[in-house]
């Protein structure tokens, strides 16, 4: 959500992804995206042929009204001309426990209509009032199997247009109580049942969705990946790993990156999504965040996923061809954290020790890896980091000698032979 002058909250997909005002004539593409009519005929006058939104080739230039928007934005409207909406509050009114129930009730028998949207709205301004509402939520019979199957069957809607800003509020819903739902076994399966598809949901929310229904969908994959068999169905799931990987470009905020890490984290597990994910690209895709600028979680799950995608063959021959991103996890070394330690010095060992590739070498070299190999070594680290230290030290065919010389004198800087 965003305010305007007036202090008023604007529901963010009542504004237009072009020029973030509130729409006045919303009208969808073929993509389910919905735009300003002005807006998005100025960018189509203008020779594109893509969806500003999602950069999607559009098979047609046709746009149709979204009735339904644009009669919510319409009842929003005037609530704010006639004083129904608070001009100097940033959250509207949270209903009760006893109206949740009520509101909850009535879900469960609608479909997909302007009623749901508002009954969703408001269970999730409860959700997000306090902690003990959200265990009341997760404990409610029958609320969790209908905001998934709501997911699952959102395929068979009349709608399609309408469908993208319900499925955000379901999924915003959902993932404000998944850490207070007790069968966590239960909701994976539930999720993935096979006369469902809550997955395409999930897509389509990445696709399409704002900001922070992307954070709640990568939350909701890494929660449900919590098995073998799960891991691989998401993986194995078509574009939802590249619909992931566009998290992590260094471009997005630090919570939307972060969120597709720790989702990728999960799902990298399985080896054959590791390979998939190496023949997707991702390893330049975090070999930008290891290099740049980034808090200090951002960098231990980006060498995180980059330590496993470095246990394959595949994954371990891309990073040795990018001599940029080796220097770059060198540099981690020490100067992070310990976490972050341990990522790269395994990344390392496994290019150069298990691989032993001598460019990787090389570059290790030439970065000062071997002055810092010795100092961890000196250090508190675990035995893990210790031995593959130890490991490193004995392919680079230093002169021994001459290294702990250098390092008893405490010379800043080891040149290899």
């Amino acid at each position: 959500m965003v305010r305007d002058d007036l202090y008023i909250t604007v529901p963010s997909f009542f504004r237009c992804p072009i020029s973030l005002d509130v729409m006045k004539s919303p009208v969808s593409l073929c993509t389910g995206v919905t735009y300003d009519r002005s807006s998005i005929q100025r960018w189509l006058d203008n020779g594109n042929n893509t969806c500003p939104a999602t950069m999607q080739v559009l098979d047609s230039k046709e746009v149709v009204p979204n009735r339904t928007l644009q009669r919510l934005i319409e009842i929003w409207s005037d609530s704010v001309r006639n004083g129904r909406v608070d001009t100097t509050e940033s959250r509207p009114s949270v209903p009760s426990l006893d109206q949740v129930k009520d509101l909850i009730k009535d879900l469960s028998r609608q479909t997909e209509n302007d009623s749901s949207l508002e009954s969703l709205s408001k269970i999730l301004c409860f959700a997000r009032e306090s902690e003990e509402n959200r265990k009341s939520l997760a404990r409610m019979d029958g609320f969790i199997v209908t905001l998934v199957e709501f997911l699952g069957n959102a395929g068979e809607g009349t709608c399609r247009n309408y469908n993208h800003h319900f499925l955000e509020q379901v999924v915003m819903v959902l993932e404000s109580v998944l850490t207070k739902i007790e069968e966590q076994e239960q909701l994976r399966d539930l999720f993935l049942k096979k006369d469902l598809d809550s997955l395409a949901s999930i897509l389509q929310v990445l696709q399409q969705g704002s900001t922070e229904s992307k954070i709640a969908s990568a939350r909701i994959l890494e929660t449900i990946a919590n098995d073998a068999e799960s891991k691989l169905i998401i993986a194995e799931k078509e574009n939802l790993l590249q619909e992931l990987l566009k998290l992590i470009s260094p471009e997005n905020e630090s919570s939307v990156i972060e969120a597709g890490l720790s989702c990728l984290i999960g799902i990298s597990m399985s080896k054959r999504a590791r390979l998939k994910l190496v023949q997707l690209g991702a390893i330049k895709s975090v070999a930008k965040l290891i290099s740049g600028p980034n808090p200090s979680s951002i960098a231990e799950k980006s060498l995180k996923v980059m330590e496993t995608m470095s246990s394959t063959k595949e994954g371990r021959s891309q990073i040795c061809d990018d001599v940029a991103c080796i220097a770059a996890i060198v540099q981690k070394i020490l100067k992070v954290s310990s976490v972050a330690t341990e990522h790269a010095v395994t990344i390392l060992w496994s290019v150069c020790y298990l691989f032993r590739d001598q460019k990787a070498q090389d570059v290790v070299a030439k970065s000062n890896g071997l002055t810092k190999i010795l100092l961890l070594m000196q250090s508190n680290c675990s035995p893990s980091v210790r031995q593959m230290s130890a490991d490193m030290l004995k392919i680079f065919r230093v002169n021994s000698k001459s290294c702990l010389s250098s390092y008893d004198t405490k010379t800043t800087h080891i040149m290899p032979f």
